[in-house]
């Protein structure tokens, strides 16, 4: 399979691969679920507590109201709650309002201790945190508990300190759970989001190197290919030989490409790899070399192959100096009108170095490129390796094009 660069990826990508996450529960509570239950669990906490009492430890009994009106009161402030909820979801800011309302209400008029909290108002609050209500409840929770203090001191009503100061401590809990809920959603939210770039990104290189390798493959075949039809059409009638050996030429530089591309779309047949049944060809590297070399020399081009290199660099390495020569021998071959080219390898200074030079007309990098991406492919094959690349035409005639890179590069091939 094709190399895969992931170094230039790897201090950023791994902390956020989804393998990460894969021992995280993945549980979700349905929507309907996160609207009904708080709903519920409200009525049943604060509902009954209207009709039904208990004395001390001991056993529930019917609740004892002197007036009919107060009960009808009582249980009026028991369901402004729950029936608010019902609207948590639309609107979290005005609901959070109504329930510290009805829970101001529910304190001055029952204030006795075996009254049951206003559990409505902490389902508000953090339903109005978690949707991006905070001013909302910060504000009507602010408001409403110093109206309620306020009309306790003017009034003269019984509401014991401790009792005050566990209410304020509830409020304070509460709102450190919403504001809790709401930062993991963000994290997650922003998770999510980096998650998608990268996926975008990795989709868009992955494009990228396809390009690229289907550019190398089929700009070297189909030039040869095409100066071999030359050749052929050219001797057809005079050297009918010649043309034969043409023509067969061809039908050998058609299959070779024709494997590689089939092992460059292996890969899209497949998640996660190349297609078994998908027909592969070994992956390049520099002992096809000289095959290259003479492939080029047999379209009437000398080509010298120099080779310096002490020691055998990674398969990495070995794709991209050879992807490297195979797209300068094409553009030698299809814009340098070159009679000489010479391919030297070798090794300085912990650094691998191929350059390819040639005597054509050596103008400018644009006769080397006519497309705008050869130049660009051999520039991202060594910059992925750590390495560097220069093109240029030499002072008098001929260009050059020398690819640097390190020794020590890791092989990146998957």
């Amino acid at each position: 399979m094709p190399y895969r660069a992931r170094s230039a990826e790897a201090h950023w990508r791994e902390p956020w691969d989804e393998r990460a996450f894969e021992h995280l529960p993945h549980w979700r509570m349905s929507r309907r679920a996160k609207l009904w239950i708080p709903v519920v669990v409200a009525f049943v906490v604060q509902v009954p507590a209207v009709l039904v009492r208990g004395r001390g430890g001991g056993p529930l009994h019917a609740a004892e109201w002197s007036d009919s009106n107060q009960v009808l009161v009582a249980l009026a402030i028991a369901l402004i709650g729950p029936l608010a909820l019902i609207g948590a979801r639309r609107f979290p800011g005005p609901v959070v309002a109504i329930t510290a309302g009805a829970g101001s209400a529910d304190l001055l008029l029952f204030s006795d201790s075996l009254h049951p909290p206003y559990i409505a108002l902490a389902f508000a609050i953090v339903s109005a945190i978690v949707r991006g209500a905070r001013v909302w409840a910060w504000i009507s929770v602010a408001v409403a508990w110093v109206a309620t203090l306020v009309i306790a001191i003017w009034f003269g009503l019984s509401l014991s300190p401790p009792r005050i100061a566990a209410i304020t401590l509830g409020i304070l809990i509460v709102m450190g759970i919403g504001d809790g809920i709401r930062a993991r959603r963000e994290r997650f939210a922003e998770f999510s989001r980096r998650l998608a770039e990268r996926k975008q990104s990795e989709v868009q290189a992955e494009r990228v190197r396809i390009a690229r390798e289907l550019h190398d493959v089929l700009a070297h075949s189909l030039s040869q290919i095409n100066v071999q039809a030359g050749v052929g059409l050219h001797l057809m009638d005079q050297q009918p030989e010649k043309a034969k050996e043409a023509l067969a030429s061809i039908k050998e530089t058609s299959k070779t490409a024709l494997d590689e591309v089939r092992s460059v779309l292996g890969i899209l047949r497949a998640e996660g790899g190349a297609d078994p049944s998908a027909p592969l060809v070994p992956e390049p590297d520099l002992s096809r070399l000289p095959g290259l070399v003479s492939s080029v020399s047999g379209e009437g081009i000398e080509v010298e192959l120099v080779d310096h290199l002490a020691t055998v660099p990674s398969a990495a390495t070995q794709f991209a100096l050879y992807r490297i020569a195979q797209e300068s021998l094409t553009n030698v071959l299809r814009h340098a009108r070159a009679t000489k080219a010479t391919v030297h390898l070798r090794e300085e200074a912990r650094t691998y170095i191929l350059s390819i030079t040639d005597d054509g007309v050596g103008a400018t990098a644009a006769k080397h490129d006519s497309g705008g991406r050869g130049l660009l492919g051999m520039h991202e094959r060594a910059e992925l390796l750590g390495g560097t690349l220069e093109a240029g035409p030499l002072p008098y005639r001929g260009f050059r094009v020398t690819a640097r890179i390190p020794t020590h590069t890791t092989d990146v091939v998957e």
